[in-house]
């Protein structure tokens, strides 16, 4: 029923917060391709999504919905679709000469265009608001505006868009949609998940309690899920990297990568570049954590994430090895904060003062080193793989201001780290600020006199 009714609205403007994988996404190309089928239909439709491999997806699923629309009209002597020799791998072009396209996601390729516009996961997109507004013009002369999302931070454009359309009057006008996992679970969508899956899955046995369950225990915490599976955005005001930051660095979904460990000829990512690494360490309750970052050209590229759990320092120090074995490797910063002094130390011992340093988290140092991160984050120089968990470790790290009017930086603990994450990659930064300084400030001292300034302003 919830699909039923985004299909069936003909609103100019439509609004849409949902649940992840329930879908919609699906949905709206069958709704797109209904309305092309007609003979009415005069004006293309744009669709932008986030990369190129869910355009591609997006066109596929109206591609498989104007195959059946066609097959019905053939019955009524009815021609649906253009010839196949005009169809394109982001377009599906019908009889009545309109046509489909998936775009690219980069706010100016709406720009000049007429028509019906379609922004799937808007809130994922690193400029939404400039892509609003190109893209709401072009509705002028006829079409709809649709947008459809999950929640990315409560300072996203998307939820403002939804809070004014909830509370603030809906000036805009939108048809407001929101579909919650326990709405789709309420209204039939496992029935049609379990007949799509596979025997042996176990999700075939399940009711709909025990796969709401199923899905919370999944997410990296219950603020992620409520924010990806119940509409309730995270709270970004005390987040010291909100969303939006984090997600303009990441990679696309399909592009690779990670290196093998230990790296291979045959591997699709090869390291050619100086690499650096940073180790958060952590024993019975953290995680420990090994982010390595290649930097290829002034781009700081990650290339392998490892997250250990409760392991002896024995094991943590294979892994180490492990990474210190790679050719390109520069230099290792180690968080030397507690029991980590002696892992440190002997790193220091064995690989040497130039390649492997202890670093003391005390409160300035965990100040210079958040900052340097974030202005890494703000110049778009990094790059960060697409994951849930890292996504989540990253924005859990809060502000706090004491009552002496001091700094602190601190994170919730989870079943998915306490911050490691963000302090793993925090020090792979640095060790390569120390190996190579910083063109920009000049000295490594420098560096830090600046940050701290950058500190204070921001405070």
């Amino acid at each position: 029923p919830y699909q039923e009714r985004w299909i069936r609205d003909n609103s100019r403007l439509k609004l849409l917060e949902k649940s992840r994988q329930i879908g919609m996404s699906w949905a709206t190309a069958y709704g797109l391709v209904r309305r092309h089928a007609g003979r009415s239909q005069h004006l293309d439709s744009w669709v932008s999504s986030r990369d190129e491999t869910q355009a591609r997806l997006f066109i596929d699923d109206c591609r498989l919905f104007g195959s059946i629309l066609a097959d019905a009209g053939k019955c009524l002597g009815v021609e649906v679709l253009a010839a196949q020799s005009r169809q394109s791998s982001l377009a599906l072009n019908f009889a009545n000469g309109t046509t489909i396209h998936s775009l690219s996601s980069h706010p100016d390729a709406q720009a000049g265009k007429r028509g019906t516009r379609v922004l799937d996961e808007f809130a994922l997109h690193s400029d939404a608001r400039t892509l609003y507004a190109i893209a709401a013009p072009g509705i002028t002369w006829g079409g709809q505006l649709e947008i459809l999302s999950t929640h990315r931070g409560s300072l996203s454009f998307f939820n403002e868009l939804v809070q004014e359309a909830r509370f603030n009057g809906n000036g805009k006008g939108f048809s407001l949609h929101r579909i919650t996992l326990q709405d789709a679970l309420d209204q039939g969508f496992l029935q049609k998940l379990q007949r799509k899956l596979p025997d042996g899955d176990p999700r075939r046995d399940m009711d709909e309690a025990q796969y709401f369950d199923f899905i919370r225990k999944s997410c990296p915490d219950e603020a992620t899920f409520q924010q990806e599976y119940m509409c309730q955005p995270m709270d970004d005001r005390s987040a010291f990297l909100p969303f939006e930051l984090i997600d303009s660095c990441e990679f696309a979904p399909s592009e690779p990568w990670q290196i093998a460990m230990p790296p291979q000829k045959n591997s699709a990512v090869q390291l050619s570049n100086p690499c650096y690494l940073g180790v958060d360490l952590g024993h019975d309750h953290d995680l420990t954590v090994f982010w390595l970052l290649e930097l290829v050209g002034d781009i700081f590229l990650t290339r392998r994430v490892e997250c250990l759990c409760e392991c002896t320092f024995s094991v943590q120090e294979r892994h180490l090895e492990n990474f210190f074995a790679i050719p390109q490797l520069r230099r290792v910063c180690i968080d030397r904060t507690g029991m980590g002094c002696q892992f440190a130390e002997r790193a220091v011992q064995r690989f040497g003062p130039m390649r492997a340093e202890g670093v003391t988290l005390s409160a300035p140092v965990k100040e210079s080193l958040a900052y340097s991160l974030r202005s890494a984050f703000e110049a778009s120089v990094l790059r960060i793989p697409p994951s849930d968990e890292i996504r989540a470790d990253l924005h859990s790290v809060r502000r706090e201001i004491s009552r002496f009017g001091n700094l602190r930086l601190c994170a919730e603990r989870g079943k998915y780290g306490h911050g490691d994450r963000f302090w793993a990659l925090a020090l792979a930064l640095h060790a390569a600020h120390a190996a190579i300084g910083d063109g920009r400030y000049g000295t490594e001292e420098n560096f830090y006199v600046v940050e701290r300034q950058h500190a204070q302003f921001f405070l």
